[in-house]
């Protein structure tokens, strides 16, 4: 039974549980992020195609979104707290067995599957139960949460670098897996908010018995609920709207880092200066995160506009960095891109949380990875093929920036039919107390 949500604290221990959710970000998808460095060696190692080894991340980032849905679903029927330690040891066992590397097949296995489930449950409820303990300041909470990931993406690349040159990279999976461990400690201290059973035992404690003990014990009873994952948010069109948005918005964002490189390298820019691309990306990104929740926080622009105007000057961002010929323009609108695209992974989750609620939150934070998985397989591929048939990387980032365009109109829409249904609402009811001017003479009537 998952414990009741008092209401939102907006600080206090809720601060524990955000430094939890970013070391839990730091400690599975900046992991994930940096698991290129073990490419070559696994390769080389068994003597396989290339396109065989990338099967390994492909398996990993396909479990970790399909696998959502089920992890919303267990927080919902116990606690984040034991979702988030099962993804912990997942995480470690997926490591820890792929230190044995017996062949390729066990690598998807390990590597690919037990570690992008245990991804799954350690992000998954970690993101949500930051979402739980806080509202006023929910948009500053999950950006600071979600800055783990590149906190601990920058320092994990020299950091893996420096185990595979020292361990072997089975000896580097292996110590990776034991850190990983830290994710259960993580989830040990995101403690649940006020369960009703702790509420009842405290009132029968301090209530005095009486009339009052009766009325106590109905109050405390009704809340206790046995939830269940609500898989008709689909049948929501403020939900089917968001959901849209996030696939058209995941085609696009996987393709800049992909084409970033080759067509730095197309420019004649060294490898050198290539890579610091990748950790400039990475600062303006963890800037962008901090600085957008810290603005959302004081509730100057709806959040959802917000977004709507990050996702536009991302695309503006896009469409203008295939224009760079040298070293420093391309570094330019690299860091427009990556700082926008902080901005709007800092509070997509509250605009999220801001359309179907609170109580629906665990089931629609599932299913809108779940949907959104779908934009992140297909959008490489059809990139790729746009850049092979025009000939140049720069169509990759043309079409991502355009279908960014298209993702905004449904922010557009959602943002339109909310505001049309709280007007009707407001409407409504003015027709009702219009209707009953003088409530003493209905009371009367009906006497």
């Amino acid at each position: 039974m998952q414990a009741k949500d008092s209401n939102p604290p907006d600080g206090g221990y809720g601060w524990i549980v955000v430094v939890s959710a970013f070391m839990v970000m730091g400690l599975t998808v900046a992991v994930l992020k940096t698991f290129g460095l073990f490419f070559v060696e696994i390769q080389q190692h068994f003597e396989e195609l290339a396109s065989t080894t990338s099967w390994i991340t492909s398996v990993t980032i396909a479990v970790f979104h399909l696998g959502a849905p089920v992890a919303s679903s267990l927080c919902v029927q116990y606690t984040h707290r034991t979702v988030v330690i099962t993804g912990g040891l997942l995480a470690f066992s997926g490591m820890a067995l792929g230190f044995f590397g017996l062949n390729m097949v066990w690598m998807y296995a390990t590597t690919g599957f037990l570690q992008g489930l245990g991804i799954s449950f350690s992000w998954t409820p970690a993101i949500s139960i930051v979402s739980h303990y806080f509202s006023k300041k929910r948009a500053l909470a999950n950006a600071i949460a979600s800055a783990g990931e590149c906190a601990f993406a920058f320092m994990f690349g020299p950091f893996f670098q420096w185990l595979i040159s020292q361990y072997g990279w089975k000896g580097a999976l292996l110590i990776i897996g034991g850190i990983q461990l830290n994710i259960c400690v993580c989830g040990v201290l995101m403690r649940p908010l006020a369960s009703s059973c702790l509420e009842a035992r405290h009132c029968e404690t301090k209530t005095p018995p009486g009339n009052g003990a009766s009325r106590r014990d109905k109050k405390d009873k009704s809340p206790i609920k046995h939830k269940t994952f609500n898989w008709m948010l689909v049948r929501r069109s403020e939900f089917v709207l968001y959901a849209i948005f996030g696939v058209l918005a995941a085609m696009s964002f996987f393709v800049p880092p992909l084409f970033l490189v080759p067509l730095s390298y197309s420019l004649g820019i060294d490898e050198s200066w290539t890579a610091s691309l990748l950790s400039i990306l990475a600062m303006v990104d963890f800037g962008g995160r901090l600085l957008c929740g810290w603005y959302a926080n004081l509730h100057v622009t709806k959040t959802i506009h917000l977004l709507a105007m990050a996702i536009t000057l991302i695309s503006t961002s896009l469409m203008l960095l295939p224009l760079a010929n040298n070293y420093l323009s391309l570094a330019i609108f690299t860091g427009f891109y990556g700082f926008f695209f902080g901005t709007t992974v800092a509070i997509h989750i509250t605009v999220l949380a801001d359309v179907v609620g609170m109580p629906e939150f665990d089931s629609a934070l599932g299913l809108f990875m779940f949907i959104r998985s779908t934009g992140g397989f297909v959008g490489p591929p059809i990139a790729g093929l746009i850049a092979d048939m025009a000939g140049d990387y720069r169509a990759g980032f043309y079409m991502a920036g355009a279908i960014l365009v298209l993702s905004a109109g449904f922010l557009i829409i959602l943002d339109r039919l909310q505001q049309r249904r709280i007007r009707g609402s407001k409407m409504r009811t003015k027709t009702e107390k219009s209707t009953l001017p003088y409530p003493s003479l209905h009371i009367l009537k009906h006497q």
